[in-house]
């Protein structure tokens, strides 16, 4: 079933990413759509930081490095696929060596691919309402 949640600042998108932060057991693959400036790299900020692995100010957009890698065991990855155009694309990320291991992994711009992976799933969508206000709609983990 279908979640929504309201914030009304970045502060609690960030805040509610660290609430999410707490439920994720890994492996899990978490993927952020929406579209530009809805708060997908602020909400990864929460979940990097409120899984312990980062601080909220070291993680940043992974729009031109495609990959960051956080903290230790498990670690985090927080990718972005919106540069991705093609299976050689996918490959050259090495996500296949990241679901070799139990780690949390979060991408922003998800696209239909063959993503190596059975992990469970949560997918959130975000959107922009209007100044600094964003619905974010998760749905619970599932089982590809």
């Amino acid at each position: 079933m279908a979640e929504v949640f309201i914030t009304h600042s970045a502060e609690e998108t960030i805040r509610w990413g660290r609430e999410l932060a707490a439920r994720l057991k890994p492996p899990v693959l978490v993927l952020l759509s929406g579209e530009l400036g809805t708060g997908k790299t602020t909400l990864a900020k929460g979940i990097v930081s409120g899984l312990g692995a980062a601080r909220e100010e070291e993680v940043t957009s992974p729009t031109f490095t495609l990959v960051h890698v956080y903290g230790r065991e498990p670690k985090v990855y927080h990718a972005d696929l919106y540069r991705v155009e093609s299976l050689a694309d996918y490959e050259s990320l090495g996500l296949e060596d990241v679901f070799a291991a139990s780690a949390i992994v979060i991408i922003e711009w998800p696209k239909p691919c063959p993503l190596p992976t059975t992990w469970p799933q949560v997918r959130i969508q975000l959107e922009h309402v209007g100044g600094e206000i964003r619905r974010i709609t998760t749905l619970p983990p599932s089982d590809r």
